[in-house]
């Protein structure tokens, strides 16, 4: 085995090991109930944008017109994206995640209304055939530990 070989065997479980650290230290390192750290994993390209998108305790605001609390747009890093979420305080929250990889600012679908771009949401709700419901993907804050939220494309 080759040494540059050798050192990217080695380095890759060390980089990989301290994605969470850095959510967590992008948030001051503690339990803040105004802060959350999420991790967006499974990029399939560094290109565009990672969205992510708050939502309040209200069933009836989530994934509707106008009904966001935030949103914050970040550019995207492979594989591993990591944002520090400001929200109001302690609370019931929900996350959406798209990945706008040509950069226009929208969340694109195909012909036939299906997701074109990489999506997910907090608690990685599984089997999605239709968006979620609000119960399936809300979390209370403090977080003890940064949200990890799973793309699929």
């Amino acid at each position: 085995m080759s040494l540059p070989r050798l050192m990217l065997g080695l380095l890759v479980p060390l980089v990989m090991m301290t994605f969470p650290l850095q959510a967590a230290a992008a948030c001051g390192g503690s339990a803040d109930p105004a802060h959350i750290p999420v991790n967006v994993t499974n990029l399939r390209s560094a290109d565009g944008f990672v969205t992510l998108t708050v939502y309040p305790d209200d069933p009836n605001r989530f994934l509707s017109s106008g009904g966001k609390l935030s949103r914050v747009r970040v550019q995207a890093v492979k594989p591993v994206t990591t944002v520090c979420l400001a929200v109001p305080g302690a609370g019931t929250y929900a996350i959406a995640v798209y990945h706008d990889e040509n950069g226009n600012r929208k969340f694109d679908r195909t012909l036939l209304g299906l997701p074109a771009e990489g999506y997910g949401f907090s608690r990685n709700p599984a089997g999605l055939i239709a968006p979620p419901s609000f119960d399936k993907v809300s979390f209370q804050t403090p977080v003890s530990e940064p949200l990890t939220i799973r793309l699929t494309y």
